[in-house]
């Protein structure tokens, strides 16, 4: 059986349900890559999830609902007197913000066991991680999880990075762009938002952008750019996408997590990278065109 596993961590979600009532959730970007995956990937393929969640009711609860939504639980750990960590989405004219509560999360403790990480990898024929990933960690442990992800691309495994850069993860640090670039060089497929590229490394086009992850040995490069579409480069030649246009913005939430998802689900089925990106953005114009992060496609 073919396997795709993400590594990162899922979150308590609390959303606006109208009235000063909040609908509470479970996401979260390499989560939702998961979920989305689950809904897009053949149906013979298992959709794992590498995590740490802890041993309260509201872990249960998460652990639940991944079982339920057909993603494998077997390397989700959990781990004693901890809990998930939690946000909270405000919405203005379809543009979310959020507020975290994340500083105990369990899931920063998912890279602590470097056997454990190994171990879930193995046999693992697409991994997919993030920035998100990496800057929950230390700078140690994120750099043996960079090397346990290569470890895995040299095998043979096709590993998909998406940067997704969050400044407050990395308050206090000034390795993020070094990191960025060192996870992208274990990767096989890279998915960075121009918008964080900019703030990463300053003034920069798509272009730029994809020829620098290429430098350092991505074989494909994706640079998303919102309503302005994507910038594929592939086989060294760059080649723009088109969004898709929803039929109105409701939630921006997720719309990179199912984008991702949506395009290796194709690349996996044999599908060119340019036509699969095509897809991708079909699928991502589905999902702002509803509320909260995990929207049902079909």
């Amino acid at each position: 059986m073919s396997r795709f596993l993400a590594i990162g961590e899922c979150m308590v979600e609390l959303a606006d349900a109208g009235n000063g009532l909040l609908r509470r959730g479970f996401a979260g970007d390499t989560f939702n890559m998961a979920w989305y995956a689950r809904k897009l990937f053949p149906a013979d393929w298992q959709v794992g999830y590498c995590s740490c969640v802890g041993d309260d009711a509201i872990s249960a609860e998460m652990m639940a609902f991944m079982a339920a939504s057909g993603v494998d639980t077997t390397h989700v750990a959990r781990l004693p007197g901890l809990s998930p960590g939690l946000y909270m989405i405000t919405l203005k004219d379809g543009e979310r913000s959020f507020s975290y509560w994340r500083d105990s999360s369990a899931a920063r403790r998912l890279a602590d066991d470097v056997g454990r990480l190994r171990e879930a990898m193995k046999g693992a024929d697409v991994i997919v991680f993030s920035g998100i990933t990496l800057g929950i960690l230390t700078a140690e442990h994120g750099r043996d999880l960079i090397a346990a992800v290569a470890e895995a691309k040299r095998r043979g495994a096709v590993v998909a990075f998406d940067t997704n850069f969050r400044s407050r993860l990395w308050h206090g640090r000034n390795d993020a762009a070094e990191m960025m670039l060192a996870a992208a060089a274990a990767s096989s497929i890279v998915l960075p938002g121009l918008d964080d590229e900019q703030v990463l490394f300053g003034p920069c086009s798509a272009e730029d952008t994809a020829r620098r992850y290429e430098a350092v040995g991505a074989s494909v490069v994706i640079v998303k750019d919102g309503a302005n579409g994507s910038t594929m480069l592939a086989n060294g030649k760059i080649t723009s996408v088109a969004a898709v246009a929803p039929d109105q913005v409701i939630d921006t939430t997720a719309a990179g997590d199912s984008f991702a998802a949506a395009f290796l689900s194709r690349i996996v089925r044999g599908e060119g990278a340019v036509d699969a990106a095509r897809f991708a953005s079909g699928v991502a114009a589905k999902v702002v065109g509803a509320r909260g992060a995990l929207v049902e496609l079909f």
